[in-house]
This record gives structure tokens, C-alpha cells and sequence, in this order.
């Protein structure tokens, strides 16, 4: 077998939001089988640059599937077809010789398009600027089991605190909804107690500006938890809800 890829790329190009873009198709021989999909664009965007073209726009930083930055849909998935994983680490022996693949940005209103594949997605550092953060006094660190905590709870809460902030979810809901991102962030924050204090107001700030950026409602289609690259689960859309009615009957 082969090491050796002969691929079809047809990548979305935009100059600016607006503007419109387009599919731009490029052939890419000789693809070494173990580059990851980033690697496969930085060949490419070498290759117009020696042509004199402008190469292709998008988003990366750790390259370790850690950072939520490759924000980007491959063949209509988010990050791509391979489960639990982020673009940056999706390797091209998931590909045959001879795929067409398509690569464009995320498609939500709330994160409109800035250059081909990067999309601004600073509605989600409004929504936890809005809340989602615990108040604490300065001064030296406190001891690591000062605060007795469950273990069932601390594992709830490293669960949910495993979004990486990416958007896949938004990207891949058909309503735009950013409740799994939101419900994550409440829902680490909720099962231990220094999230308890603040609860009320961090629900309702967080889920109000939630609304004023533009994403849509959750319908419990799953979508997002399929599509997650860090498995974040659905049922955090349920203790979200849970704390919203607490918080406006409290």
C-alpha cells in the first residue's frame, strides 16, 4: 500500500465578510499519508505562495487538538469524519487516493466569516465574560484538599470542563445553538462548591448573552454531542436548564 495520496481539494475562499466566496479547486499530488490535515494545507499555501497566490486563511496555535483554534468543516463534518477528534489531529490516512475533499468554515450567523476559513468567534469570549469564572481572593494558591470534593462531582466536573471552546457544536446544530459550549462551562462550575456562590447570577448573564449574540435554541437533536471533538455530553444541556429555572424561581 501506498504512502503516497493523489487528492482533490475544493476550499472555500472569501476575502472578507463582505464579500462573497466560492469553492477553489486544487489538486495535491504526492501527499505524504502521515501529514496531518494542517500539514496538508501549509504544503499547499506553500505551493501559492511560490506561485504567487494568497494562501489560505485558517486558524491553528497548539496543533494538539487542546486549543479549539482549527476551526474548520471537512466534507460537511466538523473537524472532519473521524469521531472525538480536532482537525489539527486528523491524519490523511483517513483518506483514499483519488478523494475530493471539501474544506470550509464554520456556517452559523453568530460567527461570521473574516477570511476563507477563519470565522469570528469572539461571541463566545462575550458569553464567559458574562459569567463563566469564579471570584476569588488574591494571595498564594490554596492548598489542593482544602475543599473536600466528591470524586463522582470532581470527575462531572473535569468532564465538562474538557470543551475546548471550538464552535463545532454551533457549527454542526441546524439552529446554531451554542447550548453545549454554555451548558459546559455552567455545568463544570455547578458541580463543586466554589461555582456555588455565584450560580445564580452565572446562569442567567451567561444564558442572556447567549441570546443577544444570535445563536439559536436547543431542540435535542444531538447533533453537537456527535460532533464534539471532546465528547461533551448532552446531559449538560439538562443541568443548564435545571440551574436556569433554579436561578428564576430562587
Amino acid at each position: 500500500m501506498s504512502d503516497k495520496l493523489n487528492l482533490n481539494l475544493k476550499v472555500w475562499r472569501q476575502n472578507t465578510s463582505n464579500e462573497e466566496g466560492g469553492f477553489v479547486d486544487y489538486e495535491m499530488n504526492e501527499i505524504n499519508s502521515h501529514m496531518s490535515f494542517l500539514e496538508l494545507l501549509d504544503v499547499l499555501n506553500e505551493r501559492l505562495i511560490e506561485e504567487g497566490d494568497n494562501p489560505i486563511a485558517f486558524e491553528h496555535d497548539c496543533r494538539e487538538g487542546i486549543c479549539g483554534s482549527c476551526a474548520m468543516t471537512i466534507n460537511g463534518e466538523s473537524h472532519g469524519p473521524v469521531k472525538s477528534t480536532t482537525a489539527c489531529q486528523l491524519h490523511m490516512f483517513n483518506f483514499k487516493d483519488g478523494d475530493t475533499i471539501t474544506v470550509e468554515p464554520w456556517r452559523a450567523n453568530s460567527f461570521p466569516v473574516i477570511k476563507d476559513l477563519v470565522t469570528d468567534r469572539s461571541a463566545f469570549d462575550r458569553i464567559i465574560s458574562a459569567g463563566g469564572y469564579v471570584s476569588v481572593n488574591t494571595g498564594s494558591a490554596p492548598d489542593g484538599n482544602a475543599i473536600p470534593i466528591e470524586k463522582d462531582k470532581a470527575i462531572e466536573a473535569f468532564n465538562a470542563a474538557a470543551c475546548i471552546g471550538c464552535g463545532a457544536c454551533v457549527s454542526s446544530c441546524k439552529n446554531s445553538s451554542a447550548s453545549l459550549f454554555v451548558s459546559a462551562k455552567l455545568a463544570q462550575f455547578a458541580a463543586l462548591p466554589q461555582g456555588k456562590p455565584e450560580q445564580k447570577q452565572r446562569v442567567l448573564g451567561m444564558i442572556k448573552q447567549m441570546d443577544d449574540e444570535g445563536f439559536g435554541h436547543c431542540t435535542n437533536t444531538g447533533a453537537c454531542e456527535a460532533t464534539c471533538p471532546k465528547d461533551i455530553s448532552v446531559k449538560n444541556i439538562g443541568i443548564m436548564n435545571k440551574e436556569y429555572l433554579k436561578a428564576l424561581v430562587d
